[in-house]
């Protein structure tokens, strides 16, 4: 099955890379692919498209290495210190989130140290991706971990096509209600273009909680994210159950050498007449307890004779230094003693426990040796042991018992289903499948068998991907957003005549200075204003002007000076007046003024940060925008009218308090520790330009300073609606363009797109 279509490039991130490092005598390093499911279950994925694979080594507080190549694999590590470690991973991930996604099997604990750390960390694990990702690039990351990563790429990478695949459960609504950061989780993972979950019930669950948390509306599979340039971007958001490579554990279980060892196994464990098997990580989710309380009291009561039976309880290490763990681990082999205590003999033990991860060719050996597989999962994502095992069942016999709360269970509903809780029930259940008939044990194996080709790795992988792939192709066909609302604004586009002949009069001058604000002036307003672009009609202009005998244009905005640069809002000979004024750069012979804050100011100004962090950091809709010398406040992505004036009037409150600086504009509230405005920043430019009038496009309520100090030769051109002490208006940025392009044309002769007069 061909999974590369449409896909330019794949890169997988995980927690973990996918490989243990591995050192010989002579202090060789050698990476050994790891046994985990994800490894496994994406093998055949990465053979056929190769990939990179941005991950941790494993190595807590080693220093940063760079990529290297593994197969068909470029593995690109993430480095973590110890603290890291102990607060991103061991904390917010498995104290934290692990439990909560489990139904609270385990108290989960909420730290605001924890959370910081794991912010942090997925912010890291972004940044590399974005920086390896080629243009168009698919990304596909994996898992509870790095929930908050699709949306800091987004906002990186914006050309990218990214999924996300989460391999636990996703906790109900009232649970996942908990967690103190549940609304930053919920819009990082809807930075994704494709959610993937387990079951519908978990797709059911995040959809509800998508609409709660970050008034995301859905349709079906489908959340409407509210997007800077699109108004909406469809996200899907629904099951892609994932499985094994089946074919490649029935050529395993052909092989005569692990037939052959599979028949050594019931003899090393004195070839009972049942063996049953239970395969799993030693974790509290697993249900080990449980099975072992249930198999215990079958022994006490005599139901099962401990000379004919054998229980085989595999326990891989997992999370050895989190408390939970060692409990469990010692709640188990002390479970484990006590029955082997009273109903072993010499030479005999109706447990075998084993406390020790196995190579794939060994495990497929204990899948054939055993007759019972048991799986009592209290919560389980998926559990591919469940589907490993009957992938392995070439004769079509044995049973598989399986809880009704993993994942599996949706697909494998011919196996013997078993509430955990219920230990009468788990007991009724053990005896089912130890006295089934062998002609029952066939039909039921056949089914479960011919579910488990059907849906193999590459068929939930097609599915995941196909998906992936189809969003890619639109993206790459598509004109992108920003371009698609570029070119509609180079149309013919009326100007009206008393402004016409304005700039015909400007155009003769000897000397003229050309300023405009940025926002709603040459780059049209978005929700993102990381995303936001200077119409290319705006931005042709200016470059004709500045370089025509005479004119010098600046850009003038609340913006600073290096935000103005990421958005392109910069050419040869431009001056850059940023902050509201308080930064000036590009006046030849003049040093930039790019002041720092003094120690009071920094008090001052951090103190309001972390107020207004903490009343509206987690607000629908209001995005707290950091500047030199201040904070803004913006609510244009919040919904009600009403609850964006209630934010900026207690923003407001909150800041009038420190004594802090108050501009108003169109639904935002600036708040600066220094006092600027765009009429004297105009003034100390014009100082330098004594002789040049001026034209001027501002469209917000600050604008109105560099507005009230133009002269009778100079030009105002309010954009948009509003009072205005400006002589001439327009409707939109679209027409601020058509007006410097009018004014280029004249000047120097360059012809740049239509407008109408």
């Amino acid at each position: 099955m061909d999974l590369g279509v449409g896909i330019k490039e794949l890169v997988m991130v995980s927690n973990r890379l996918p490989v243990d490092r591995a050192v010989d005598e002579d202090g060789n390093v050698e990476w050994k692919t790891s046994p985990g499911g994800l490894v496994t279950a994406v093998e055949p994925i990465v053979q056929q498209l190769g990939c990179i694979w941005v991950g941790w080594p494993g190595d807590a507080g080693s220093e940063a290495m760079e990529p290297f190549d593994v197969d068909r694999m470029r593995l690109v590590p993430v480095s973590l210190s110890t603290e890291e470690v102990e607060e991103y991973y061991e904390g917010f991930s498995n104290g934290t989130l692990w439990p909560l996604y489990h139904d609270v099997i385990a108290q989960p604990e909420y730290h605001r140290e924890w959370w910081d750390q794991y912010v942090k960390v997925n912010r890291r694990f972004a940044q590399t991706v974005a920086g390896q990702a080629a243009k168009g690039a698919v990304v596909w990351v994996h898992d509870y971990q790095l929930q908050l990563v699709p949306g800091m790429l987004r906002d990186l990478r914006p050309d990218l096509t990214i999924g996300f695949f989460l391999h636990i459960p996703f906790p109900a609504r009232r649970l996942f209600a908990q967690l103190p950061w549940r609304r930053p989780i919920i819009q990082g993972i809807l930075g994704a273009d494709v959610i993937g979950f387990q079951t519908v019930h978990d797709a059911e669950s995040f959809r509800e909680c998508a609409e709660t948390y970050a008034g995301a509306p859905t349709h079906g599979n489908l959340v409407m994210v509210s997007d800077a340039l699109d108004n909406t971007r469809q996200v899907i958001a629904q099951e892609f159950p994932i499985s094994i490579d089946t074919g490649q554990f029935a050529q395993m279980a052909a092989d005569p050498d692990i037939q052959r060892r599979a028949l050594e196994i019931r003899k090393e464990v004195g070839s009972p007449k049942k063996l049953l098997l239970g395969v799993d990580r030693l974790d509290y989710t697993k249900g080990i307890r449980h099975r072992l309380k249930a198999y215990g009291e079958l022994l006490a009561e005599g139901e099962i004779d401990p000379e004919q039976i054998v229980l085989i309880q595999v326990a891989t290490p997992s999370r050895e230094r989190v408390d939970a763990y060692q409990l469990l681990r010692d709640q188990v082999e002390v479970t484990v003693g006590r029955i082997n205590g009273d109903y072993g003999s010499l030479g005999h033990t109706p447990v075998v426990y084993l406390h020790q991860g196995f190579s794939r060719e060994e495990m497929v050996a204990l899948y054939l040796a055993a007759d019972v597989a048991v799986v009592t999962a209290l919560r389980d994502g998926m559990n591919l042991v469940a589907k490993e095992y009957v992938a392995c069942r070439l004769d079509e016999t044995g049973v598989l018992m399986l809880s009704e709360f993993a994942g599996a269970r949706d697909e494998l509903d011919e196996a013997i289903l078993v509430n955990p809780h219920d230990i009468e029930g788990m007991k009724a259940a053990f005896l089912r499948s130890i006295h089934m008939p062998p002609r029952e044990q066939k039909r039921r194996m056949a089914a479960l068998r011919e579910t488990v080709s059907q849906n193999d790795v590459a068929h939930w992988a097609a599915n995941y991907l196909g998906s992936l792939a189809a969003i890619s192709e639109q993206r790459s066909t598509v004109v992108d957003a920003d371009e698609s609302e570029i070119e509609q604004a180079t149309g013919p586009t009326f100007i009206p005549r008393s402004l016409e002949a304005a700039i015909r009069r400007l155009a003769t001058a000897p000397n003229l200075l050309v300023v405009s604000d940025f926002d709603g002036t040459l780059a049209p307003f978005v929700d993102d204003p990381a995303r936001a672009r200077m119409l290319p009609r705006a931005k042709s202009a200016l470059q004709v002007l500045s370089q025509a005998p005479g004119v010098q244009v600046a850009i003038l905005s609340g913006r600073a000076v290096a935000s103005l640069r990421k958005v392109g809002a910069e050419g040869e000979n431009w001056i850059l007046s940023g902050s509201h004024g308080a930064e000036l750069v590009g006046i030849e012979g003049e040093q930039p003024s790019l002041p720092h804050l003094d120690a009071s100011e920094a008090r001052r100004l951090g103190r309001l940060e972390r107020r207004l962090n903490r009343v509206f950091g987690n607000e629908p809709g209001v995005r707290l925008e950091s500047k030199p010398f201040g904070v803004a406040v913006h609510t244009r992505q919040v919904k009600n009218a009403d609850r964006s004036e209630e934010v900026l009037a207690a923003a407001s409150e909150l800041a009038g308090e420190l004594g802090i600086e108050l501009r108003k504009g169109k639904e935002v509230r600036e708040f600066s520790v220094r006092r600027s405005d765009k009429g004297a920043s105009l003034e100390q430019i014009r100082r330098h330009f004594p002789d040049s009038p001026v034209l001027f496009l501002g469209d917000d309520v600050t604008d109105e300073d560099a507005f009230a100090i133009l002269r009778s030769d100079d030009v105002g051109v309010k954009v948009g609606e509003g009072e205005s002490v400006a002589t001439e208006r327009v409707p939109d940025a679209v027409t601020a363009a058509a007006v410097l392009a009018l004014l280029a044309e004249l000047r120097t002769g360059t012809v740049i797109g239509d407008y109408t007069l």
